[in-house]
């Protein structure tokens, strides 16, 4: 059996790859980048407690098992010499593509020269393939090449600023060598308060999916998958989205009499929009003026004194409230 070193976005694709009877051995990379900090100037295991301190206070589970998970991780990579090949497994959506830039970025901060590298990064999603559709994305395999490797540092280094300027500015990059970076530096630039209203592109869709009658925390989730051209974003993470739009004064959504928003959801939970919900997605009303702006998006920490919009019509991105 070949020594190889199998890096893939979850726990899903792994157990796929394991039936496809994919050589080798399995990392999951299991972190959501686009949630949460991802502050620059950190080496790998100094950003892996940060992310560790910070999905624990999500409560996506257990301290203990969350700071194994990132320390076994971070060992396994670093063990990467021991391998005769890594292999990167990966999909086109946002989620995937910041932990290919990750990934990359430590490669070429490390100097890894002498390993030999190559990445499958296809627009079909890893988790829900057959074993024989996953075994038949080996013909998909590159060799990841100096240009993938400085363009990862680049956008890896972009992303992780305390301003998304650099990050916008990757729009006007070459990134043909990582075919489907453009498309997440845009999505991700879609979660900045919008101009019009001040709700991200996914609070945007979840209230209006609400507006037009859905009332089913589930079905609202599957919903906004759906007006997804790359779907990247978890369950987990669109539950605090939906929280925050319970939590504002005055609140945008309504929960049913006597009950709390939770995942798995519970018989008999059901959101209606409010009239204030109403006002915010018509634009008569904004969002960030009845709320409490505190969200990371990579190295940008959004708050009252550093907020950041995003201009759908024009493509720009514009710092302030004016």
């Amino acid at each position: 059996m070949e020594n190889i070193l199998n890096i893939t976005n979850g726990d899903c694709a792994v157990e796929v790859m394991k039936k496809a009877e994919i050589p080798g051995v399995f990392l999951p990379w299991r972190d959501v980048l686009h949630d949460g900090p991802v502050p620059q100037g950190l080496s790998l295991e100094a950003l892996s407690q940060v992310r560790t301190k910070f999905i624990i206070s999500r409560g996506w589970g257990t301290p203990e098992k969350i700071e194994k998970s990132f320390i076994d991780r971070d060992r396994i990579l670093k063990s990467c010499e021991e391998f005769e090949r890594v292999i990167l497994w990966f999909e086109h959506d946002l989620y995937d593509q910041l932990q290919t830039l990750q990934i990359l970025d430590w490669f070429h901060e490390q100097n890894k020269n002498g390993i030999n590298i190559s990445l499958i990064c296809t627009d079909k999603y890893l988790g829900p393939l057959s074993p024989a559709e996953m075994s038949g994305l080996i013909k998909y395999e590159k060799p990841v090449t100096e240009e993938h490797l400085l363009l990862s540092s680049k956008a890896w280094s972009a992303f992780r600023l305390n301003s998304p300027e650099e990050w916008y500015r990757l729009l006007n990059t070459d990134t043909t060598a990582l075919p489907f970076l453009e498309g997440a530096i845009i999505r991700l630039l879609e979660e900045y308060p919008s101009t019009d209203n001040g709700l991200s592109r996914t609070a945007q869709q979840a209230l209006k999916i609400i507006a037009e009658g859905e009332t089913l925390p589930g079905k609202i989730f599957g919903h906004s998958q759906e007006l997804e051209d790359r779907m990247f974003l978890g369950d987990s993470s669109f539950w605090v989205i939906l929280q925050e739009l319970l939590d504002s004064s005055p609140a945008l959504l309504a929960l049913s009499q006597g009950k709390k928003l939770s995942l798995p959801v519970t018989k008999g939970q059901e959101l209606t929009i409010t009239s204030h919900g109403l006002d915010v997605l018509a634009g008569r009303r904004n969002w960030l003026e009845i709320s409490t702006l505190d969200r990371w998006l990579g190295g940008v920490h959004l708050q009252a004194n550093n907020v950041w919009r995003w201009n759908s019509d024009s493509g720009s991105i514009v710092r302030g409230l004016e």
